[in-house]
C-alpha cells in the first residue's frame, strides 16, 4: 500500500523541506512516490503557428493507488490499432506493456504544482518515456510532453515524417514552449508554479531541450537523454547561452547517436559553465531508457543483442527495466533537486546508486542554488 502523505506532511514535501545536509540519503527516487499518478490527453492549437499538438499530461491524482493500463490506452482510433499490431511483433521484454497511471483520474488539490515538459526522439511518440513521466508525477510533478505533429512515429509510418533537421529543430523548441503556455494558462484543470519548470527530452528531444532552455526564460534546469545539447549536425543550441543547471544521461553502446555523438555529449558537459550532472550506463542502447524499445525496427538498438560501438564485439544489452530505472531515479533527483531544492536529492545526485554499471560526474554550484531558483 502507498504512503499517503498528511496535510502537514504533504505541505511540506511540496515546498522542499528539507534536512539536515549532513543526513544519510534517502533512495526514495528509485520508487514510486507518494502520490497515485492520473493522465490525460488533450489537444492545444498554436493559432500563431496554425499548429494543433496532442498531448500527454501526468500529475498527482486524488485516491488510492495507481491501477494502471494497456501502454495502447494513450491511443485511438487506427493509431491504436497500429500500435498494438506493433508491440505483437515486437521482441518480449522489450517494449512497456502497461503504465502505472490511471486515465482521467481526479487531480490533487494540492496547488500549484511544479511542471515539467518533455520533447520525445525523432519518429516517436509523446508516451515514449511514461515510466519516467510517472515517476515524476508520484514525486509531485505535472508532467506534460507533446506529440511533435509531423514528427511522429506515426507519420514515419504514413511517409510523411519531417526531417531530422535544425529546421525542425526550431518547430519543436516552439512546440514545448506553447505547451508551457498552455499549462500556465491552467489547461486540464491542473495549477502549475510558474516559478518551478524544467524541460526534458531524449535524442532529438534533448536537442530540443537545450534550444529551450537558451531561448525560453521560464525553464530554469534541463535534462538531455542520450544526445548532446550542443552538436555540429542539428545547430541552434550555444552551450555558453544555457545558464541553468543541466543533467545529461549517456547510452554508452548508443549505436544511433555512435560514439561520435557520445563524445560531443562528454564535451557538452565539460564546456557547459551552468550546474552539470552526468551518468554514463555501461551496456545501454539509445532506447536502452525509453519505453518503446523494440516497438520499431528503428527502435531495436536497446534489447536483447548487439555488437559494441566501443569495440566491436559482440554483447547483450543491459534488461530495459533497468535503463529505466537508472533514467527514472536520477531524472527525478535531478529535478527534485534543481526544481524543488530538495537536500536529499542534492545527496542522491552524488552517490552511485548503481555503480556495476553506472559512472556519475558532477561540476558546478551545488544542485539547487541556481540564482534563479525560486
Amino acid at each position: 500500500m502507498r504512503r499517503r502523505l498528511g496535510p502537514a506532511a504533504l505541505f511540506c514535501f511540496l515546498l522542499a523541506c528539507g534536512g539536515d545536509d549532513e543526513a544519510s540519503i534517502d533512495p526514495v527516487f528509485e520508487s514510486a512516490g507518494p502520490f497515485a499518478v492520473g493522465n490525460t490527453t488533450v489537444s492545444i492549437t498554436d493559432s500563431s503557428r496554425v499548429r494543433t499538438l496532442t498531448v500527454e499530461i501526468w500529475y498527482p491524482q486524488v485516491g488510492a493507488e495507481s491501477q494502471g493500463q494497456a501502454v495502447e490506452e494513450f491511443l485511438s482510433g487506427e493509431n491504436k490499432a497500429s500500435y498494438e499490431a506493433l508491440l505483437t511483433a515486437a521482441p518480449n521484454d522489450c517494449p512497456s506493456i502497461k503504465t502505472q497511471s490511471d486515465r482521467d483520474a481526479t487531480p490533487t488539490v494540492a496547488t500549484p504544482l511544479p511542471l515539467l515538459v518533455f520533447s520525445h526522439c525523432h519518429n516517436c511518440v509523446r508516451f515514449s518515456s511514461f515510466a519516467i513521466a510517472e515517476r515524476l508525477a508520484s514525486h509531485g510533478f505535472v508532467v506534460a510532453a507533446p506529440d511533435h505533429t509531423g514528427n511522429t512515429l506515426f507519420d514515419d509510418l504514413a511517409s510523411e515524417g519531417a526531417d531530422l533537421n535544425s529546421e525542425f529543430l526550431q518547430v519543436r523548441a516552439a512546440d514545448i514552449s506553447f505547451v508551457i503556455d498552455s499549462m500556465l494558462a491552467g489547461q486540464a484543470n491542473l495549477v502549475v508554479d510558474p516559478d518551478k519548470i524544467g524541460v526534458y527530452g531524449h535524442s532529438f528531444g534533448a536537442v530540443t531541450t537545450g534550444l529551450v532552455l537558451q531561448e525560453d526564460p521560464r525553464p530554469i534546469a534541463g535534462f538531455a537523454i542520450a544526445s548532446p545539447m550542443e552538436n555540429p549536425l542539428l545547430t541552434g543550441v550555444e552551450l555558453e547561452k544555457i545558464v541553468d543547471p543541466v543533467g545529461f544521461l549517456v547510452a554508452v553502446e548508443d549505436n544511433s547517436i555512435t560514439e561520435f555523438g557520445n563524445i560531443f555529449i562528454r564535451q557538452n558537459f565539460d564546456d557547459v559553465t551552468a550546474p552539470a550532472w552526468k551518468g554514463e550506463v555501461s551496456d545501454a542502447g539509445h532506447w536502452s531508457f525509453s519505453d518503446i524499445c523494440g516497438v520499431h525496427s528503428q527502435f531495436e538498438a536497446c534489447c536483447g543483442t548487439g555488437t559494441r560501438q566501443t569495440d566491436g564485439q559482440p554483447f547483450t544489452y543491459l534488461p530495459v527495466e533497468q535503463g529505466i530505472a537508472v533514467a527514472q531515479a536520477y531524472v527525478t533527483a535531478f529535478f527534485m533537486a534543481h526544481i524543488q531544492g530538495d537536500a536529499n536529492a542534492k545527496r542522491y545526485l552524488g552517490e552511485n546508486r548503481f555503480p556495476d554499471i553506472l559512472d556519475i560526474q558532477e561540476h558546478g554550484a551545488e544542485p539547487g542554488t541556481s540564482s534563479r531558483l525560486h
